[in-house]
């Protein structure tokens, strides 16, 4: 039976709308994989891998780690705001000295918005049926 390579994981997990993201850092050159498939054919537009990218170049870590994610729920947009909180937290693991610089871009913080319950009387969260005076 092969024994498993001691290899450093870090792991973080990030939440953001509906969106779950696991994230193991591994020390290596920078790949991003994101449920088994690479950024960029997992993520389309530009703007979306940048946000992930963001902790990375923050702590100035771009190409110091592969990166595994496993993501569930939400959009594109929730599930890239998850990944980018997960990697933070993860780099928090690798060194805890990263925490001011992460803390003051925000990227630890867990973003609260969330999509806000339908009301009973009302077609949607806030949409009244409309009103006629006869």
């Amino acid at each position: 039976m092969a024994k498993a390579k001691n290899v450093e994981r870090y792991y973080g997990t990030g939440r953001r709308k509906k969106a779950i993201a696991r994230v193991y850092l591994t020390p290596g050159k920078g790949k991003i994989t994101i449920n088994k498939r690479d950024i960029d054919e997992y993520l389309g537009q530009e703007v979306l891998k940048v946000i992930v990218r963001q902790p990375l170049v923050a702590t100035g870590n771009e190409g110091k780690f592969d990166i595994l994610v496993n993501v569930k729920g939400g959009g594109y947009t929730g599930q890239a705001g998850a990944i980018r909180h997960g990697i933070a937290r993860a780099l928090l693991e690798v060194d805890n000295d990263f925490r001011p610089t992460l803390k003051k871009e925000g990227f630890l913080t867990r973003d609260p918005r969330m999509k806000e319950r339908k009301k009973y009387g009302l077609k949607a969260a806030r949409r009244a049926p409309q009103f006629s005076k006869r």
